[in-house]
């Protein structure tokens, strides 16, 4: 599963052509109408893919706008409260860094876990610290046998090479800004990602 982070509209037809079904869209250090109106463009375009839309950090835009859910940093409002205002059907994605975030979030029962980053990447600030593959395949063992079905996201500079050893560690997916935003061709870019899934 890829999830495309993306701060724009204007390459989700190709990319959802392509076959994407996942968008998050993070959009920081501008006003929340400006937001909420790109919420809606997207969730429009999204609507006849049959796509889910996750709004990142904004839970009230997210819910007022009737997206598929809203994603969690770790500084940003806590899952616990955020499921109360958006109710048990709302999708809710959490970031983790370690393997105490994880177990935290899923005490909290998020949906999925973003896990990560990988390796540096200028796309988000405030930077985690990097885990790097052996952080995932760490983290991953330590979790106990009945969680491991919990869906985790690695992220945080991942190229098409790194998504069979990742899978390997066993994550479910993988969330990809750069590497699809800022190509020449976005969809070739999506496609070459998705090939490394069929194995």
């Amino acid at each position: 599963m890829i999830q495309y982070i993306t701060n724009t509209v204007t390459e989700l037809k190709p990319l959802l052509d392509a076959g994407l079904t996942w968008v998050q869209l993070r959009v920081k250090d501008k006003p929340e109408s400006e937001i909420e109106h790109l919420a809606e463009k997207a969730l429009e375009i999204m609507h006849s893919y049959n796509a889910a839309l996750i709004i990142n950090d904004n839970v009230h835009i997210a819910k007022k706008v009737g997206a598929h859910g809203v994603h969690l940093g770790r500084t940003d409002m806590d899952v616990i409260e955020a499921r109360k205002i958006v109710g048990n059907h709302f999708i809710i994605g959490g970031s983790s860094n370690t393997i105490e975030d994880i177990k935290y979030l899923m005490n909290a029962k998020v949906n999925y876990i973003g896990l990560g980053p990988l390796r540096f990447t200028e796309t988000k600030q405030n930077l985690n610290p990097v885990i790097g593959l052996e952080g995932y395949k760490n983290i991953i063992s330590q979790l106990p046998v009945l969680e491991k079905n919990i869906p985790i996201i690695a992220i945080g500079g991942i190229v098409p090479n790194d998504v069979k050893p990742l899978l390997e560690a066993g994550v479910f997916g993988i969330a990809v800004s750069a590497a699809i935003g800022k190509a020449s061709n976005p969809a070739k870019a999506f496609n070459e990602f998705q090939e490394q899934f069929q194995f």
